[in-house]
């Protein structure tokens, strides 16, 4: 975990580097897979929401394709201050994490085709479809044969 403080100024230190940081090195701490926290250095008020929005915020003011839709916000924004306010986010953070799994199973899936190659890929299949047929007839000769009488 990454700690940060936020100082009037607006300027980021990082504690843990001890240096001042932008909000755009916090994006790519956040990149490599860092959490953060980031506290206000007036009243040590926990940040770190307002700061990610603002990555959110900057990354569409870039030209980046928005992940949330507008109906999507306004749906979030509804939740607040309902009862069931924290299932919702709960339910959205094991959704990601679920998408996310299975978009890892998907690349290493991607990852091992292209390792392939088509002549192994098809000597491969003809292997596992030959040897399969070969152990089913072996296994029925092992048996003895009953006749109709049995």
């Amino acid at each position: 975990m990454r700690e940060l403080k936020k100082y009037p100024n607006r300027r980021l230190y990082d504690l843990t580097e001890s240096k001042y940081v932008t909000v755009e090195d916090v994006r790519k701490m956040i990149l490599k897979g860092d959490s953060i926290k980031v506290e206000d250095s007036k009243d040590g008020k926990d940040i770190t929401r307002s700061v990610l929005l603002q990555i959110l915020a900057d990354q569409e003011s870039e030209g980046h394709e928005p992940v949330l839709t507008n109906r999507a916000i306004e749906q979030i924004i509804r939740f607040y201050g309902q009862d069931f306010g924290g299932v919702v986010s709960r339910y959205i953070e094991q959704s990601m994490v679920t998408f996310l799994e299975h978009q890892d199973q998907f690349r290493l899936r991607m990852r091992e085709m292209s390792n392939l190659n088509p002549f192994n890929f098809v000597r491969q299949a003809m292997e596992r479809t030959f040897s399969d047929g070969q152990q089913t007839n072996a296994g029925d000769e092992s048996e003895p044969k009953r006749s109709r009488e049995d």
